[in-house]
């Protein structure tokens, strides 16, 4: 559900995104690549997005429509076949609700598994990039947090939380800026010149890095795998040295990496708010149901982090686990209402 919130949020920048890659279009081919699309609904969520704005493109210019190439990347984990057995259900229904004599244009979907922080394509082969919901995982840990030994540096936490030293923040941060610049220095030998991306992905409203809603989310998990360091049953050594390979930056962050890169001309950059509750879509500052907000809250995490969590702490304790989570959830917004900080940006291939 967060995933699509966000992408009926940025539906609007993606259609213009795809406006300025297809416009200048000589090929008779378009490729667009899906960096993480997993393999829920969402994943061709985006792919009908494009045919969609790649449509009204054509019912404005006229002209003939070039063929779209989607290319779906995930690591290799990620469960394709899931998302092939829907395609030919996918295709027979895009044309449904379409206005008639509206031109679809002809599609193509293939697989690319692979980390996006690799080269997954020919140079210069690319128009579109896209990624939602990705971005905030890092390419791994910064050296000295891997938890294979004594000292632990963010010792009772799992991210970054109020007693995290400033040295594991700065590592967080210095790991951000080296995977962010390695991601634009990849997609721009892939991209065309002129070609787009469009990125959403977890951060922050403020500046100071111990102040967001992601870290405080993480806080009441760390606070739940202590509640069972408590009872015994996960060893402290177990909390003390597992940290996740997370970081949500600030806008001024994504500002200047980008700028540091000096391959990209920023769009537009936004930042939205949503909130814990996947299905919790009011405005307000209220929560109605705290007990099933918790519930919900922690269903989906479970979802994102649980092979993290069962290769760490095993899965016997998981279940315990994410019931108390669900409960410190459940009590913190009795208190206050905190929302995902999320941040989207368009970017044109100098």
């Amino acid at each position: 559900s967060h995933t699509e919130n966000a992408l009926v949020e940025t539906k609007p920048a993606l259609r213009e995104a795809v406006t300025r890659a297809y416009a200048p279009l000589l090929h008779p081919t378009m490729t667009i690549v899906d960096l993480g699309c997993s393999s829920g609904g969402n994943t061709l969520l985006f792919v009908s997005n494009v045919i969609e704005a790649v449509s009204h493109h054509l019912e404005k210019i006229g002209g003939h429509p070039a063929e779209l190439q989607f290319f779906l990347n995930d690591l290799p984990s990620n469960d394709f076949n899931r998302v092939f057995r829907s395609v030919q259900r996918f295709k027979n229904s895009i044309g449904m609700g379409r206005h008639k004599g509206e031109e679809i244009p002809a599609f193509f979907i293939t697989g690319l598994p692979s980390s996006y922080y690799t080269r997954l394509l020919p140079r210069s082969s690319v128009h579109l990039f896209h990624s939602s919901y990705c971005l905030h995982w890092r390419s791994r840990l910064p050296d000295g947090l891997e938890g294979k030994k004594r000292p632990y540096l963010n010792e009772g936490n799992i991210d970054i939380a109020m007693t995290t030293p400033p040295s594991v923040v700065k590592m967080y941060q210095e790991q951000f800026q080296k995977d962010m610049l390695l991601f634009l220095r990849l997609r721009y030998e892939e991209l065309f010149a002129g070609g787009q991306m469009m990125l959403t992905f977890l951060g922050r409203k403020h500046g100071d890095a111990y102040n967001g809603g992601l870290c405080r989310l993480h806080g009441l998990l760390s606070r739940s795998v202590q509640s069972l360091v408590d009872e015994g049953l996960v060893e402290k050594e177990k909390l003390d040295s597992f940290n996740l390979p997370l970081y949500g930056p600030s806008m001024e962050e994504v500002k200047a990496v980008v700028e540091q890169s000096q391959q990209f001309r920023m769009n537009h950059i936004k930042l939205f708010e949503t909130n814990w509750d996947p299905y919790d879509d009011s405005e307000g500052n209220d929560v109605h149901d705290s007990v099933q907000s918790g519930i919900n809250v922690s269903k989906s995490l479970r979802a994102v982090m649980e092979p993290l969590f069962a290769s760490h702490f095993g899965e016997s304790v998981l279940d315990k686990l994410f019931k108390k989570f669900a409960y410190n959830v459940e009590v913190h917004l009795e208190m206050e209402k905190t929302k995902y900080s999320v941040i989207t940006l368009s970017l044109t291939r100098i």
